[in-house]
């Protein structure tokens, strides 16, 4: 899948959850997934992320405020690979 299959496939998610993505910071959860993949393993990923989105959530975050979140997933990971 190419970035503008994904960018559609994005778009098409957003509104039919109702969740515009307007300011998020798609390349750092992008970086979490990766970081959980090869720190703990495969599956990791896609729960990495939708953890972030939830914390960023709870704390209702703006789009592109999941920083703090995405550092500490992708902290986490890096850690965990090393022990």
């Amino acid at each position: 899948m190419n970035h503008s299959e994904i960018d559609r496939f994005l778009d098409a998610l957003a509104a039919a959850l109702g969740a515009p993505l307007d300011n998020i910071d798609i390349q750092a959860l992008l970086d979490v997934a990766r970081d959980a993949a090869h720190g703990v393993e495969r599956p990791a990923a896609p729960l990495a992320t939708f953890l972030v989105g939830y914390a960023a959530g709870l704390r209702r975050a703006a789009g592109d405020d999941i920083g703090a979140e995405c550092a500490s997933a992708s902290a986490l990971a890096e850690r965990w690979s090393a022990s």
